[in-house]
């Protein structure tokens, strides 16, 4: 396997042409990995070196795929704007301010904290709920406008730009318990905004995906990590409203707030539970959809970072209540789940870097192998083996 052999027209420059930001799922599931290995309740002296070092791992991938994505924006303008227009690549645009706040998170619950690196957290947070609002309203703008979808081919992937406000949420609420109350207050209140906007619309997005589930069954094979993707909301849902929860006590001491910081505690740990009971439904579903595919080969894709996250903050929120609730099984299961979350790092990872060092993971940004589907724009010579007439058959081999 030499360095970028498969690199398209092996040409190394074009590694950022054909960077996607499906990427940066990467970063989401070594930055979650970190997060649990420091909650995981056995062997905590000899994880916690572990932590930090996937910490310091994930925060140099991510400067370097945001690098390589800022020059595909620069130096490709027309390709990077195409990008938006697909149904399929575009959703992954919500994967860059979830990878960045497990950095942020990681700040606060694996960095030692000080007076300092508290207050860098605060402004690195504010950097993420941008990059939140802009996912969560900039990517459904184009899907309404531009992009062609419908309900056979809708996978839960639709949740990706929809949940960075309420991950922006829970890291709210870890934040504002190590700055001063008065630097606490806004993220407070910006961070309720973000889980109002961002868990009632994946809610709605799980609704229709059951019934496209019921009416045409499973997506195809290329897309069956997606069966994974709603425990993100579940899971990050639950944890801000503990997190929120635990911030409200430090923000509003001395107040006349403090009641509704008392009631706030409670509310979020039932609400918490509630997400959890509801997560537990999905987790089952995702566990038979993956035996099933199992028995029709599953090819590995990016898509595969997809059962790293979605378990890892689900995983979050069992440590969580366990903190509040001290239940033990919810102590046992979440170290179930981080072994499982580790195991399937492990997989995902050797496979990616596999890719990413032959190059053949970089694929022409007009062309999605997660789905088969040729963006409309796709110019011919973007297939090499494209011929008049040929994109239906080719399209029908691919999701049969």
């Amino acid at each position: 396997m030499n360095l970028f052999s498969a690199v398209p027209n092996n040409d190394p420059g074009e590694i950022i042409r054909h960077f996607t930001p499906n990427w940066f799922a990467a970063t989401m599931g070594t930055g979650i990995l970190a997060l649990m290995l420091e909650d995981f309740p056995l062997a905590h002296g000899l994880l916690h070196p572990a932590a930090q070092a996937l910490w310091c791992a994930n925060v140099f991938f991510f400067v370097l795929f945001s690098a390589l994505f800022l020059g595909r924006a620069l130096v490709f303008p027309d390709s990077f704007r195409r990008l938006f227009d697909h149904p399929v690549q575009s959703l992954f645009i919500g994967c860059i301010p979830m990878g960045f706040a497990t950095i942020v998170n990681g700040m606060i619950l694996i960095r030692p904290v000080t007076a300092n690196s508290a207050l860098w957290a605060y402004g690195w947070w504010w950097v993420d709920a941008v990059l939140a609002v802009i996912s969560v309203l900039l990517v459904p703008f184009f899907m309404f406008t531009s992009q062609v979808h419908s309900l056979e081919r809708m996978t839960a992937a639709w949740l990706l730009p929809i949940v960075p406000p309420e991950v922006a949420a829970a890291s709210g609420g870890l934040v504002a318990q190590h700055v001063a109350p008065w630097l606490g207050v806004p993220v407070l209140y910006v961070s309720y905004v973000f889980w109002a906007v961002s868990v009632p619309l994946s809610l709605g997005i799980l609704t229709i995906l059951f019934l496209r589930l019921t009416l045409h069954r499973l997506p195809h094979r290329d897309m069956a990590v997606s069966s994974w993707l709603p425990l993100g909301p579940i899971g990050t849902g639950a944890m801000a409203m503990i997190t929120l929860g635990d911030a409200d006590g430090h923000v509003f001491t001395g107040t006349s707030l403090i009641p509704m910081a008392q009631f706030d505690h409670m509310a979020g740990l039932m609400v918490a539970l509630l997400l959890w009971g509801f997560g537990t439904w999905w987790l089952c579903m995702a566990v038979f959809f993956t035996l099933r595919y199992l028995g029709e080969g599953l090819p590995y894709n990016m898509g595969w970072w997809g059962f790293t996250f979605p378990l890892g903050v689900y995983d979050s929120s069992t440590y969580l209540l366990f903190k509040d609730t001290h239940y033990l099984p919810f102590l046992v299961l979440g170290a179930v789940f981080t072994v499982m979350l580790a195991a399937f790092w492990g997989l995902v990872t050797q496979r990616s870097l596999v890719g990413m060092w032959t190059g053949s993971l970089f694929r022409a940004p007009c062309l999605s192998e997660e789905t088969g589907m040729l963006e409309p724009e796709c110019p011919p010579e973007a297939n090499p083996h494209h011929s008049p007439g040929s994109n239906k058959e080719s399209l029908m081999d691919r999701l049969r």
